[in-house]
């Protein structure tokens, strides 16, 4: 990781120090852009299916946000000032912008979310607020002036369609300019006003509460739930209200419950099947002439393969997953696989069979791609 991220820091300082606990404004972190879109190409990206985006505007002190997908023609219809469009997962649909994301990698895989662009004309902004989750906020063109504050009162405003605070009292006040980052801590509240036209790239990571993370394992376990037995009262006795409930029947289907268990394996596998799960609106594509197992083998050989920029790989002593599922493997390909999973990508070589088996059913799946 090239040390200009996170300045004169390293990746150990920062988590000392900062993360979670205080902001920390970075000036020129990212001096390097392969990509530098246009407001036409944002406005390209918003207009796809497949891509999550939103267009906020501010009229007359009344927030509206609408979703994507837009026509361009939506963006005629726009005042000089006081808008915003938002654009997420581009690392999903641009090269630079994965490599971005992933250059974060002093944080765990499975905590990174996506790469968000949004694009202001001067004035534009998305109101005082604040996020649930860590962010990364770098300057991309233009200037921009961010104001942040440690304030506990954090009450919305009622009925508004964005998450906007009722009181904001800034304490701290900055202007970033092009490749500028400003770390904030979950919960930080913080307001940015474009004073030119420009994106800001926010980097943001998963923080999941604890009533979804509980739905969701409770949706994973009743597909390995094995509780037998059948409800029986053989000494059952007639009632007097037949409508109540009886105490015993209740004690009964208690007991039958209690048989629902679970291991730090299955929390393992929670994990990594949730964690790698891919978003309902994200879609892969299978190569268009698909090679066999044998001729797959020769070009990663000669080519390698990466991860396609929507996989997600992860892995823990077990087991390796990606896109949700199970990555079945022999152990002599574990090495590289923690390798295509870390570095999400594998040079030229001649691998043992095991790993090309592993491999081809992704490339079939276009989870990762020759060369």
């Amino acid at each position: 990781m090239p040390k200009s991220l996170l300045g004169n820091l390293t990746a150990e300082q920062f988590l000392s120090d900062y993360w979670q606990k205080k902001p920390l404004l970075i000036r020129q972190a990212v001096s390097q852009f392969d990509w530098h879109p246009e407001l036409a190409d944002l406005i390209s990206l918003a207009g796809q299916d497949d891509v999550e985006s939103r267009l906020i505007e501010n009229k007359h002190g009344k927030w509206t946000c609408e979703s994507g997908p837009f026509r361009p023609s939506r963006f005629k219809r726009l005042l000089p000032a006081d808008w915003t469009v938002l654009v997420q997962n581009v690392n999903h649909h641009v090269r630079f912008a994965a490599e971005l994301l992933y250059r974060f990698d002093f944080i765990p895989h499975v905590r990174l979310d996506d790469l968000m662009v949004s694009y202001a004309p001067a004035g534009g902004g998305v109101g005082p607020h604040f996020d649930s989750y860590d962010v990364f906020l770098l300057q991309v063109g233009g200037k921009k002036r961010w104001r942040i504050s440690a304030q506990t009162d954090l009450r919305l405003v009622e009925d508004a369609p964005l998450k906007v605070l009722k009181h904001f009292e800034a304490e701290q006040e900055w202007v970033l300019e092009h490749g500028d980052m400003l770390y904030l801590p979950p919960k930080y509240a913080h307001e940015g006003v474009a004073l030119e036209a420009g994106q800001t790239w926010s980097i943001g990571f998963r923080a999941p509460g604890a009533q979804e993370m509980g739905g969701a394992f409770l949706d994973f376990l009743r597909d390995r739930l094995q509780l037998d037995g059948l409800y029986a009262d053989p000494d059952l006795q007639m009632p007097v209200d037949p409508a109540r409930v009886p105490e015993d029947f209740v004690a009964r289907i208690r007991t039958m419950l209690e048989g629902i268990r679970w291991s730090d394996t299955d929390v393992r596998e929670f994990v990594g099947h949730y964690f790698s799960e891919p978003k309902a609106h994200v879609f892969y594509d299978s190569p268009e002439e698909e090679d066999s197992e044998s001729a797959f083998a020769r070009k990663l050989a000669k080519q390698g393969v990466q991860l396609d920029m929507k996989s997600v790989m992860i892995f823990d002593d077990a087991q390796f997953y990606m896109n949700g599922e199970t990555l079945g493997a022999d152990l002599a390909a574990s090495v590289y696989l923690r390798q295509l999973a870390n570095e999400r990508r594998l040079p030229p070589a001649v691998y043992p069979a095991v790993l090309v088996a592993a491999l081809y059913p992704c490339y079939q799946y276009g989870y990762l791609h020759l060369g």
